[in-house]
């Protein structure tokens, strides 16, 4: 058994990209805000050493991309105006890409999936953006019922 107390923490985590995202978009200006906003389409071309994690990821229709904002460069605000409001908010409670840690999070629709290319919708993504990670999305576990949209509610 671990023991939580004694445990150390890095000073720095390192992430090594798993593919990239081919987009329509070849700079930040123009991108959709969010996913759920955007009608365009694009591949995720996964690197060749992580193909066969691709197995059974067909029957999916939505996936989740973690990816790198490698175009954002340190410092960053810890607060700054969102799209939807006038008024600074704290950087944990807006959808900035410039963030402590440059790390973006989609919902993606499933086209296809050929090989290595994940064929998909909803891109909200500059082209050539580095691919950490993807997840299923399973309405089962990810949907929920009861929830608030804090200030953006007016709470």
């Amino acid at each position: 058994m671990i023991n939580i107390k004694s445990r150390k923490f890095p000073e720095k985590v390192c992430f090594k990209p798993i593919g990239i995202i081919h987009t329509p978009f070849k700079s930040m200006s123009g991108v959709p805000r969010q996913s759920s906003n955007s009608n365009a389409e694009g591949t995720i071309e996964i690197f060749e050493e992580y193909q066969d994690g691709l197995k059974d990821l067909e029957g999916f229709s939505h996936i989740y991309c973690i990816y790198n904002f490698d175009l954002i460069k340190p410092p960053v605000p810890l607060q700054s105006k969102s799209f939807s409001s006038r008024d600074k908010k704290g950087v944990f409670a807006i959808r900035t890409p410039f963030r402590p840690n440059p790390i973006g999070l989609s919902i993606f629709e499933v086209i296809d999936i050929t090989e290595n290319q994940i064929h998909i919708k909803g891109v909200d993504a500059v082209d050539r953006t580095p691919v950490l990670d993807i997840k299923p999305y399973v309405s089962e576990f990810d949907v929920r019922s009861h929830t608030n949209n804090g200030w953006l509610n007016g709470k």
